[in-house]
């Protein structure tokens, strides 16, 4: 719909003031995308694809094409054929195509798709400086440990309905965290930590801890508590003679926050 290959049941959508599906022409050229994966042509160069590219764009010449690819890291290899890019250049490249025409927003689909931990460290990074440099960014991905990592304001969609819309570290804030202790006598620590107010026990079934947070950890109790009782509680604990092995506060991370606005949906 953000780039009018298909129309809206309701509503509308403006970019820099131009309605999309009214005037095409003038809110798109506003636009750079990528759409999945950037098609280009093996048997050319890289430059060979820009060059292709910039013919369907007024005011595009060499030097900006030469920009677009110091700006992508591909200065190096822009003069080697596609085919002997590695999928993160190719990402690159296609990024670089998106941004010939000197847009104010870029829109990815799915930029991670099939890259190693190093690409995607890369395009994160990437992603970031294009952002401090000014350049709005509108990332749909089911990869929400990346997405958490890549973006400042995120919308949780599911079934075409938005459900949430917010800064990501103030949604995450709203789902509250939990607190973590290890404990050398766990019965009798538990006991304790009962009698202080506010202290309620969260059970396995119930929290939404990611498994590897708790994978190592014998007989660990997760609490929901103010995080201002908590050196009291240190206190409590140490005066009894019980051994706090560890303490942690663990927030939520945004998968689970998706995990947990949806889990009535999926239950249908």
């Amino acid at each position: 719909m953000l780039v009018n290959l298909i129309r809206p049941t309701e509503g509308e959508i403006l970019i820099c003031g131009d309605n999309v599906v009214r005037h095409p022409e003038l809110a798109l050229r506003h636009v750079g995308c990528i759409v999945e994966n950037p098609e280009m042509y093996d048997y050319m160069t890289g430059w060979e694809n820009l060059e292709h590219f910039a013919r369907m764009v007024k005011g595009i010449d060499a030097a900006r094409i030469r920009e677009v690819a110091d700006i992508v890291g591909l200065e190096d290899r822009i003069f080697d054929k596609v085919k002997t890019y590695s999928l993160g250049m190719r990402q690159r490249l296609g990024i670089a195509q998106a941004l010939l025409g000197r847009p104010k927003l870029l829109i990815l689909d799915e930029p991670t798709n099939g890259l190693d931990p190093k690409g995607i460290k890369e395009l994160r990074a990437f992603v970031r400086m294009l952002a401090d440099n000014g350049l709005s960014l509108f990332i749909s991905s089911h990869l929400l440990s990346e997405i958490q990592l890549m973006c400042d304001r995120v919308a949780i969609i599911n079934k075409g309905r938005v459900l949430a819309v917010g800064e990501v570290e103030e949604l995450i804030a709203q789902a509250g965290s939990y607190v973590i202790w290890q404990l050398d006598r766990t019965e009798e620590g538990k006991r304790l930590l009962a009698e202080i107010p506010g202290v309620a026990f969260v059970s396995e079934g119930q929290h939404r801890i990611d498994e590897g947070v708790l994978a190592g950890m014998r007989e660990p109790i997760v609490t929901t508590m103010p995080a201002e009782r908590i050196p009291a509680a240190v206190e409590k604990l140490a005066k009894r003679g019980i051994g706090v092995r560890g303490v942690q506060r663990q927030a939520p991370t945004l998968e689970e926050l998706f995990l947990s606005m949806t889990e009535d949906d999926s239950r249908e």
